[in-house]
């Protein structure tokens, strides 16, 4: 049996950190239930401290998510969790970001307006990519999308 995972980020500040990679993929932020919520507190699962307003909703304060727009089976969900201590090493994962034929250099100066740092560049072979960090210091890279031909696989699930 295969499992399925989502992809958990450790940050200081989810909200804005979902919003802000939300934007970057061009994936929506998952809503939260605003009357599910108000619920929870008035049962007593909750109660007020767990939770904020953001964009002028209120949301539990500990973590917000993001997800592909054509759904889980695309892409795993990507949730953005508090955590009470700051990062301080380098990242063990890191997202890779593909950005198809769009202009790698125009790409990275928009994250980089928007508050990422650029770390470094690389390459192997013929592959190019810019290792980033978002504004909370967690690395990712973006790279141009790899020809079909060299992912094992996708060529026979495009054929299908």
């Amino acid at each position: 049996m295969a499992y399925e995972f989502q992809v958990t980020v450790d940050c200081a500040d989810p909200h804005a950190l979902a919003d802000w990679w939300a934007e970057t993929l061009g994936w929506p932020v998952e809503p939260q239930d605003e009357d599910f919520i108000r619920r929870m507190i008035s049962e007593g699962y909750a109660d007020d401290s767990e939770t904020t307003l953001h964009n002028g909703k209120l949301v539990w304060k500990g973590g917000s998510a993001i997800r592909h727009p054509d759904g889980l089976m695309r892409a795993p969900r990507v949730l953005f969790q508090s955590v009470p201590e700051g990062k301080t090493v380098k990242n063990r994962a890191h997202l890779d970001v593909r950005i198809g034929a769009d202009d790698v250099d125009e790409v990275v100066a928009g994250l980089v307006a928007r508050g990422a740092k650029v770390l470094h560049t690389g390459h192997q072979g013929p592959h190019t990519w810019v290792t980033v960090a978002d504004p909370e210091g967690n690395e990712f890279c973006v790279s141009p999308s790899a020809p079909a031909a060299e992912l094992p696989g996708l060529a026979r699930v495009r054929a299908r």
